[in-house]
């Protein structure tokens, strides 16, 4: 009577199982990798609405006036995106227009001269905005002749940075916990498929067959299996990322491409090395398995 039991390969174990499981686990480490994007993207969105005022002396000629403002643009801590300078000239006159709308008073009134000063507002770069570092420029620009007198929201600075330092901390604490849980997850998920190949492995090692030979297929196999489900994990993420832009407003700003990308490409080349490894271990355990130990 012929048997229907499927004959066993080496290198052959349970695609479905592990792929799922692997799928899944690299899933959730994805999804928590675009939420810390979203988090850089977002912490610099918030950096960049830091403005600080340079504030100009009395009667500067255009001429002086320009030279400020070419030392401005020279300097390094100074905002660049796309090439643009964040670097504006607000006049007297627009500074006091602005003043009267937000507040409803208007001085102008009961006062002869505008005690506005025409000034420069500049975005520091990402880089540059500790507290320290913020200080360190209100001095070296209140030294360039013309200038009256920098500054900026000190307060609110501080209170970001705080609160991105402990934010960092929190988020650190939880990368940590995930790729543990995520590793013993993949390792447990391999070393159980790989448990029906025991028996094959040591009749492969007492017919001569080196531990290289028996290791190749099972490490060939795990590869694909790792990469296909970087593959699949990233792709899903990929769908869930655009499904979200469209159905909330503002979503998209807080996505940066580049990133993503690299997200998907370390996804899927995490899945081969972490599939590999795990193999790896879970194939050398049988081979210093006894015969004893097998049963």
């Amino acid at each position: 009577m012929a048997s229907n039991r499927k004959k066993k390969t080496l290198g052959h174990f349970k695609f479905g199982s592990v792929l799922f499981s692997t799928t899944l686990s690299l899933f959730i480490v994805g999804l928590f990798g675009v939420i810390l994007i979203q988090a850089k993207t977002l912490t610099s969105l918030i950096r960049e609405n830091i403005e600080v005022q340079v504030f100009l002396d009395k009667n500067l000629e255009e001429g002086e006036i320009k030279a400020i403002e070419t030392n401005l643009a020279q300097r390094a801590f100074i905002l660049r995106k796309s090439d643009t300078l964040s670097l504006k000239f607000v006049t007297d006159e627009e500074a006091a227009a602005t003043f009267i709308e937000s507040t409803g008073e208007d001085f102008t009134k009961f006062l002869e001269d505008n005690p506005l000063r025409d000034s420069f507002v500049i975005s520091i770069a990402e880089e540059f905005q500790t507290g320290e570092q913020l200080e360190a420029i209100v001095k070296e620009l209140e030294e360039v002749p013309g200038i009256f007198e920098v500054s900026y929201m000190t307060d609110l600075v501080d209170s970001i940075n705080k609160n991105l330092l402990k934010v960092s901390l929190v988020l650190g604490g939880f990368i940590l916990i995930l790729i543990i849980t995520v590793v013993m997850l993949i390792n447990n998920t391999i070393r159980l498929a790989l448990f029906s190949q025991r028996f094959l492995i040591r009749s492969m090692q007492l017919v001569g067959a080196t531990r290289s030979f028996i290791r190749k297929p099972f490490l060939a196999r795990a590869f694909i299996f790792g990469m296909m489900a970087g593959s699949f994990a990233s792709l899903i993420l990929f769908v869930l990322v655009k499904y979200t832009q469209s159905s909330i407003e503002g979503f998209a700003m807080l996505q940066n491409q580049e990133l993503l990308l690299v997200l998907f490409g370390t996804l899927i080349l995490i899945g081969g090395i972490l599939s590999v490894l795990s193999t790896l271990r879970a194939v050398n355990k049988y081979l210093n398995m006894s015969l004893d130990e097998l049963y």
